[in-house]
């Protein structure tokens, strides 16, 4: 088994700390590993950087996918939730680690929670599924857009900017500052991104030695879940500006996945479970899917 891998990532301090923990998970189940960690700066990254609007899936990974195609990188390390739905051609999803905290956090300035803010409070998030979600739950609050990483939303928060932000709870952890958080948001109230909390490593099809390797610190738990997060925004479609969240959890053979499809302004919300046994985690989440669907989902979608 090859001993000395190229690890590409993102050269965010979120996405390094994300691929600081999976080395190390990898080096624990195979002794000797040596990672050479390649930073590679995504149309994304630019984005943030200019502090303009961060649409559409991919944006985030797309150089890295080419980079691992073209062979400068053994594997790609990224956050789950930003990947496309439909895998690159000749890349393949090899692990999915031990999926962290997928809910969203609010953190506030003056330490509220969010039934405590008052009317009139300006909430900080990109984030069309957030945003639907927080109208629905409070309308008189304003929410509003914020750009760039964790790090320099907090410093917008601080400043006076915003009265409070939402995000993931997963990223705060990694970053080693979930001690900001003011609130856990419950997913009665904001269901996740899917594959929020999870990891997803790529690597290319046929590399047999990789695949082996990396499917060392694959978590079943979490790649059926997180399948069935995926097969359910498959199912649904629309785009990167339809407010859909997915939430799976497995026990056993059990399956349990909710879902939420809304209207930007969080007026028209329908949500839905599905609980099964012994059935591919795929099926499970089309299944939510079209039952979402028919129950007036489609024309939000349209």
């Amino acid at each position: 088994m090859r001993t000395r891998i190229l690890v590409g990532t993102r050269a965010s301090q979120l996405a390094l700390a994300q691929t600081n923990q999976v080395i190390e998970e990898m080096r624990l189940a195979v002794s000797g590993l040596k990672c050479n960690v390649i930073s590679i700066r995504t149309k994304g990254d630019k984005m943030h950087q200019l502090g303009t609007s961060v649409e559409g899936k991919g944006v985030f990974t797309k150089e890295l996918e080419e980079a691992l195609i073209e062979g400068r990188i053994d594997i790609a390390i990224h956050s789950m939730k930003d990947l496309t739905i439909d895998s690159s051609t000749g890349i393949t999803i090899g692990a999915v680690p031990k999926r962290a905290d997928p809910h969203d956090v609010l953190i506030s300035r003056e330490k509220k929670r969010l039934a405590q803010l008052p009317p009139g409070s300006r909430i900080g998030t990109s984030s069309p599924r957030r945003k639907s979600q927080l109208l629905a739950a409070r309308g008189d609050l304003e929410v509003v857009d914020i750009h760039g990483n964790v790090e320099t939303r907090l410093r917008k928060l601080a400043s006076g900017a915003y009265d409070a932000i939402v995000v993931a709870a997963a990223g705060l952890a990694r970053l080693q500052l979930r001690g900001s958080a003011t609130e856990v948001l419950p997913t009665n109230l904001m269901l996740p991104a899917v594959g929020q909390g999870a990891l997803a490593i790529q690597s290319r099809n046929g590399d047999q030695e990789i695949i082996d390797l990396i499917a060392k610190i694959d978590d079943p738990q979490t790649r059926r879940e997180t399948d069935a997060e995926r097969a359910f925004a498959k199912k649904v479609g629309g785009n990167c500006k339809t407010p859909i969240a997915a939430y799976a959890r497995a026990e056993s053979t059990k399956l349990t996945i909710e879902g939420m499809i809304a209207s930007p302004n969080g007026r028209m919300l329908v949500r839905g479970r599905v609980t099964s046994d012994n059935r591919k985690s795929a099926q499970i989440g089309e299944e939510l899917a079209r039952s979402l669907l028919d129950k007036g989902a489609e024309a939000l979608l349209e």
